[in-house]
């Protein structure tokens, strides 16, 4: 099977989720909103100098010029946010600054530099037009338009509109709760002294850094033993409070490899395994209790590179927004990659603007820390050669 028909199968499967919440706005970044925002003011909410200067009706300067200034008289003075009515007669001014109100009739703004700065009298040296250095009430925003849809991904931009719209809260999307489980005896946590024969586990904190960066929630992050009745309890309990799992390790074949037969005793549908893809072949993927289970290879980077291949599409279903999917380009090859693989292969690079480049020698599964300069997968097909020059399929790291 080829990831795009397992990853067809995964999102077949999963049932999105329907609740929401009112948040604080400072809290909703990278969330999902409920429903659409329509603007309950305009923004500016009044019309407002672009400049420091002088408010003017347009038509006293229409003959202005250095030889012959037209001369207002200034009638009154407005700092960003004053509020105060001043009458609008010919040939008069009102000293602006930047952000002030403009009071109605005047309908621009002469920059100051355009003047002789006066206080009483001011001398315009240059015509303006109607509406110049001058923000109309809802230039920006018109009141009641619809300004942010449903299911729009609140980034820092969104999150500033809303904020001058005068939202304090929003309501979004609940967030799909995963859980996050590595098998093995030899894991420990960071927080634990390295015993002979263990390692630190680095999967589970890069998966769930992964999960919440994409603004979905972290029901649990745990390490179990190679035992199936704790594999067993900690599915279980995980089923009680996610919408979906990820496991690590214990899929392939050796003698510690549990979960499959855990799953099989639990009456898991299985909706894929051993899809055309190296690393990580013996990738697993079932159905329990209506709860898709993703289940990922021990080894730190095949578990992220198929982490990155099905989660995020599996996101984008429980989310209902596309804005999970990962991104695909296409990118011409700078480096050059030697090996022919049986399978498909996801080779980690660095795309560059249209170049992608493999910034490391190191490929094996187990192996992350050159994974700090990369932050991409180059496509290979199996039993293919590519060289320096060929353009090549590439998947981007997380979203």
């Amino acid at each position: 099977m080829e990831i795009e028909e397992a990853v067809s199968l995964l999102k077949e499967s999963i049932t999105p989720i329907s609740g929401s919440e009112d948040i604080p706005l400072t809290d909703a970044f990278g969330r999902l909103l409920f429903e659409d925002i329509s603007a309950p003011i305009a923004v500016p909410p009044f019309p407002k100098s672009a400049m420091d200067g002088y408010a003017v009706r347009a038509e006293d300067t229409s003959f202005a010029s250095k030889e012959n200034p037209a001369v207002l008289s200034v009638t009154g003075e407005l700092f960003a946010g004053d509020w105060k009515e001043i009458p609008c007669k010919k040939n008069t001014a009102v000293r602006v600054m930047t952000g002030s109100p403009v009071p109605a009739g005047f309908d621009a703004v002469v920059m100051q530099e355009d003047t002789d700065y006066g206080e009483e009298k001011v001398r315009v040296y240059k015509a303006v037009r109607p509406f110049q250095n001058y923000c109309k009430e809802g230039e920006d925003i018109q009141k009641g338009s619809i300004v942010l849809s449903k299911g729009k991904k609140l980034s820092r931009t969104e999150i500033g509109l809303l904020s001058s719209l005068g939202f304090s809260s929003v309501k979004v999307r609940a967030q799909a709760r995963i859980s996050v489980l590595c098998t093995g005896s030899e894991l420990v946590p960071p927080s634990e002294k390295l015993g002979d024969g263990k390692i630190y586990s680095s999967i589970g904190s890069m998966l769930s850094c992964s999960i919440k960066n994409a603004g979905l929630s972290v029901s649990e992050e745990k390490l179990i033993s190679d035992d199936e009745e704790k594999i067993r309890a900690a599915l279980e309990h995980a089923l009680e409070i996610s919408d979906m799992i990820i496991t690590t390790g214990g899929i392939s074949v050796g003698k510690k490899d549990l979960l499959p037969n855990v799953l099989n005793h639990l009456g898991a549908k299985t909706l894929f395994s051993h899809v055309n893809i190296q690393p990580g072949t013996p990738t697993t993927a079932c159905i329990l209790k209506d709860k898709v289970i993703l289940c990922l290879s021990g080894n730190p980077y095949a578990a992220l590179a198929n982490f990155d291949m099905y989660f995020y599409h599996a996101a984008a279903v429980l989310m209902q927004s596309d804005s999970f999917v990962p991104q695909k380009t296409q990118a011409v090859l700078c480096s050059d990659y030697a090996k022919v693989n049986k399978l498909r292969r996801l080779v980690r690079a660095r795309l560059q603007g249209k170049n992608v480049f493999l910034p490391v020698q190191n490929h094996a599964s187990s192996v992350i820390s050159n994974l700090i300069d990369c932050n991409c997968y180059i496509d290979v097909p199996a039993m293919t050669q590519i060289s320096k020059g060929d353009t090549v399929t590439v998947f981007m790291m997380g979203v």
